[in-house]
């Protein structure tokens, strides 16, 4: 074997704790490397976990836009609780409300009335407002995929702050004109050409185009604000160049051994460091006191 410090040969029957060419003790010397070493890997890796943090504060609650952004991002989902239009359909012994929302949706699936379109709109009776009501359906059902689109693009905003954040804008100018268009839709089928009169079945406009209309403008707004201001996270000194040489010593460029402990340090974190080692020396001598 070698001697970690100066390389000098060491024959396999000598035993001695401290090398016959140098005299460092052999052990410790090799656990203070170990132990640099990974306290110079901690450090970069740190940094770069550090950063990562920085972009999700800075995505998400790092300003009064995003803070804003996250509320009216839930509330574009929420919106389409409220119903485009629905229609009532009633026959003796029996009367079945489809609703064009959401909340109409999940409460048409549970009860079983959403599988009977098909009869409905086999009906003579029921047929034209079945097909009435399967318009704001449609366009709800557009809304929701270009909102689950959008959460999922939110949720992972932070990777790539600007560019995801022209995908947020521009799919939720998408969704507020769906949703506008389907909104007038609902209207001109209520009020412009109106569906026959009987009551065995009433077509009823709601408003739920207009509210995610509007909500689904305001995220378009305030995204093309983030956009014009700037999504800059604030990364703490030298943390930058700290990723940079972790992604060299992964590469095999540099080798960690050969840089320095600390490996980059501002005044700031010196600063800090021996404030931390003073308190720690402090502590220790306190303990030997008691």
């Amino acid at each position: 074997m070698h001697c970690p410090k100066c390389d000098g040969h060491i024959p396999f029957y000598d035993i001695r704790p401290n090398c016959k060419h140098c005299g460092v003790n052999i052990w410790y010397y090799t656990q203070q490397t170990s132990m640099s070493r990974d306290a110079k890997r901690t450090e970069l890796e740190g940094a770069a976990a550090r950063m990562v943090i920085a972009r999700i504060k800075a995505a998400f609650i790092g300003s009064k836009e995003a803070i804003a952004r996250l509320v009216i991002t839930l509330g574009a989902v929420a919106v389409l609780m409220l119903p485009f239009g629905s229609v009532t359909l009633t026959a003796p012994f029996y009367e079945k409300t489809l609703s064009a929302g959401l909340i109409g949706v999940i409460k048409g699936a549970v009860d079983g009335v959403l599988m009977k379109i098909p009869a409905y709109l086999q009906s003579a009776v029921f047929s034209q407002y079945t097909k009435a009501f399967l318009l704001p359906e449609g366009v709800m059902a557009l809304l929701l995929l270009v909102g689950v689109v959008i959460i999922g693009v939110y949720m992972l905003s932070f990777l790539k702050l600007e560019p995801l954040t022209r995908i947020i804008r521009n799919a939720s100018l998408v969704g507020a004109i769906i949703a506008l268009l389907g909104q007038i839709a609902v209207l001109v089928t209520a009020y412009v050409r109106p569906l026959p009169e009987t009551p065995a079945a009433q077509f009823h406009v709601g408003w739920g185009g207009f509210a995610a209309a509007a909500v689904w403008l305001a995220m378009f707004f305030i995204n093309r604000h983030m956009l014009k201001k700037g999504i800059e996270p604030t990364y703490r000194e030298n943390d930058i160049k700290r990723r940079e040489l972790l992604h060299k010593v992964r590469a095999g460029e540099i080798d960690l051994d050969s840089l320095p402990l600390p490996v980059l340090e501002s005044e700031e974190e010196r600063a800090e460091r021996l404030k931390a080692l003073e308190e720690a020396l402090k502590a220790e001598e306190e303990g030997k006191e008691l």
